[in-house]
């Protein structure tokens, strides 16, 4: 049996701080390497850089240099060139300054290391939003084999934290689209995950600036009036009718009733918005 892997969060501090006292003029094995052997993982978890803040902290690499070496491994596929593990954002900016090389502190890692390191740097300093948070999470899962808990020990969070935030994934495209934009937080979302038409609860949170106790209330509220409409007529749905409309509406991100009767029936989906009907259209048409 393999030995269990040790969490990263204070192998990764240690790491940060040799980075930051070879930034001070403590050898530590930092270097200095041209900018264009430098490149970026394409698994980084993190994708959306705000361009404000970059332009900043260009400005700031121009005036004074890059303070902190960034953290590389060799290159997998490029030899003699140098990957990122931590400190992207650090490199855009040198190359927005017109900096010819970097300083940097070379490590052997694998890709699984390099992926679990970007992951802690970029939560630690709550970087990433709830959908990169995920991806990081579930790549780790799907590519590597770790289970939810090796995962949570790895980076430094609980088992329930890893396995909420890998359910975002799950949930309807226009959702997944307001977490990424700042729209919705992840706590939100969760709010009304298991209500019927998320998608319009989620824009009426939006919309009116909701807590996330109002979009619980506003979840709950749109269950029970489901459940009340059901209940006044009509004979009452057998359990795996309204497991198949539940399913239905999570996959479609819309509300959906099953009508059936006799072998035979109908089902209705119910949208609130042209662009919701443009949604399941696209979706329909996908085969």
């Amino acid at each position: 049996m393999s030995e269990p892997r040790r969490g990263l969060g204070r192998g990764l501090s240690a790491l940060m701080d040799e980075a930051s006292a070879a930034g001070e003029g403590a050898p530590a094995g930092t270097r200095e390497i041209p900018i264009e052997q430098i490149h970026r993982n394409p698994a980084q978890p993190r994708v959306d850089f705000d361009g404000e803040a970059a332009e900043r902290l260009a400005a700031s690499v121009r005036d004074k240099g890059v303070l902190q070496p960034i953290l590389v491994r060799p290159s997998p596929d490029r030899p003699g060139d140098y990957q990122i593990v931590a400190g992207e954002r650090r490199w855009r900016a040198a190359q927005a300054a017109g900096l010819a090389s970097l300083p940097v502190v070379l490590r052997e890692f694998d890709d699984q290391e390099a992926l679990e390191i970007a992951i802690v740097e970029n939560v630690q300093r709550a970087d990433l939003n709830p959908v990169e948070e995920a991806a990081g999470y579930a790549a780790l899962i799907e590519r590597f084999g770790r289970t939810q808990e090796e995962v949570a020990e790895s980076v430094g969070k609980s088992r329930s934290h890893v396995a909420n935030a890998v359910r975002l994934l799950d949930l309807p495209a226009p959702i997944v689209a307001m977490l990424k934009g700042g729209q919705l937080t992840a706590g939100h979302a969760r709010a009304i995950a298991t209500a019927p038409n998320p998608v319009a609860l989620a824009h009426e949170v939006a919309r009116k600036g909701l807590s996330v106790r109002a979009a619980e209330r506003l979840g709950r509220r749109a269950i029970a009036e489901v459940r009340g409409t059901a209940g006044k007529g009509g004979p009452t749905k057998d359990a795996d009718t309204r497991a198949l409309e539940a399913d239905l509406g999570r996959a479609l991100g819309l509300s959906v009733d099953i009508a059936h009767r006799a072998g035979r029936g109908a089902v209705t989906i119910r949208y609130e918005t042209l662009e919701q009907l443009d949604e399941l259209c696209r979706r329909l048409g996908r085969g």
